[in-house]
């Protein structure tokens, strides 16, 4: 098939069908592994979500016996000490951690140094 002597029209018809094609064939490939997991994990005396860990309680299935905890609330980080001050407003500083401050980034754009900055 040469794709040059097709027009815009043909083209179009031929994605939808290379999509549908594609979309067919990966949801039989997806169903045909499950099944094959499933059967591996039945041969070992377990279903698919006992594998997965994906049983849910109203399904009527047993907890799993290791609940993932909930992630703790961090605690807020020290304010960490002021090292490099704007020159253009003394009310804006930058601790030397995180992100670089705009005012900071504008200053190296000028190919100024960090340094003059230090407090």
């Amino acid at each position: 098939m040469e794709l040059g002597n097709l027009s815009l029209t043909e083209l179009r018809r031929l994605q939808s069908k290379v999509e549908t094609e594609i979309r067919r064939r990966s949801d039989t490939a997806r169903r045909d592994l499950i099944k094959r997991m499933q059967k591996m994990a039945a041969e070992q005396g377990l279903s698919l979500d006992d594998v997965l860990g994906t049983s849910s309680p109203e399904k009527g299935a047993a907890k799993p016996a290791k609940a993932a905890k909930a992630p703790k609330a961090k605690k807020p980080a020290k304010v960490s000490v002021i090292k490099y001050r704007n020159p253009a407003n003394p009310d804006q500083g930058w601790s030397g951690r995180g992100r670089k401050p705009q005012w900071a980034l504008d200053w190296l754009a000028q190919g100024k140094s960090i340094e003059e900055l230090a407090v």
